[in-house]
């Protein structure tokens, strides 16, 4: 059965930094593309950052230039670092992972980041 777990959520003060973690029991976990979405409270979840299997990246505006994502296909997981944080990126934030071959995503159960001082 297929795991997505997230971790290295928390709280932060405004301008701090945190590295979420996506750990994923897939197998030909190098074959997946890896997604990070983040869901405000009281708001529709919304994409923030995206890495191929060709470890190609995209961002969401919002977060371009402060937010890195990233993979360590030896390890099964991906990461998101995330500086100069705000308040406005308070979230709970998911992990997704998808094939360009496959339809559909597996998710993980999200990790909450709250920036507040």
């Amino acid at each position: 059965q297929v795991q997505i777990v997230e971790s290295g959520g928390g709280l932060v003060h405004p301008g701090g930094s945190l590295r979420l973690s996506c750990a994923a029991s897939l197998g030909n976990f190098s074959m997946y593309n890896i997604v990070w979405y983040r869901q405000p409270p009281g708001k529709q979840r919304e994409f923030v950052a995206r890495i191929s299997s060709g470890s190609n990246t995209n961002y969401a505006d919002s977060v371009k230039g402060r937010f890195t994502i990233s993979r360590d296909n030896a390890k099964n997981t991906a990461y998101l670092q995330m500086n100069s944080l705000q308040p406005d990126d308070t979230a709970l934030y998911y992990c997704a992972a998808n094939r360009d071959d496959l339809l559909g995503q597996f998710w993980g159960q999200g990790t909450q980041v709250t920036v507040s001082s």
